[in-house]
């Protein structure tokens, strides 16, 4: 199906998003947080189809990697995820992201989520 770079310090959200990502037939790649996705995004040159980021996070958020992904690779969708409403607003004035889900999200939650933003 989709290559989705999945971006999160939670290690417990990361594998519980990335297992049902993955049963659902997606190949997904993993991150601790937005540098190291950023590095990951240059190294594929790119090549992912969707970017599936928490905005808070440690060295680099989601709305700075958002951001950096957007200015490198113009046309790449991101989706964010975040339990706090102020983060939320910075993250839907980015043209490139589609989508701010709400955290604390279900598995059917989150799969819907990703097949509007891969739409």
């Amino acid at each position: 199906m989709s290559c989705i770079l999945l971006v999160d310090d939670d290690a417990s959200v990361r594998h519980f998003t990335a297992r049902a990502l993955t049963i659902d037939g997606h190949e997904v790649a993993t991150a601790d947080d937005g540098a190291e996705a950023l590095e990951l995004l240059l190294a594929r040159d790119g090549a992912v189809d969707l970017v599936l980021s928490d905005i808070r996070m440690p060295e680099m958020d989601g709305v700075e990697l958002a951001e950096a992904a957007g200015g490198r690779f113009p046309g790449l969708p991101v989706l964010l995820m975040t339990g706090y409403a102020e983060q939320r607003e910075r993250g839907e004035r980015l043209a490139n992201v589609v989508e701010v889900v709400a955290k604390p999200f279900t598995l059917s939650d989150i799969r819907a989520a990703v097949s509007r933003a891969l739409a």
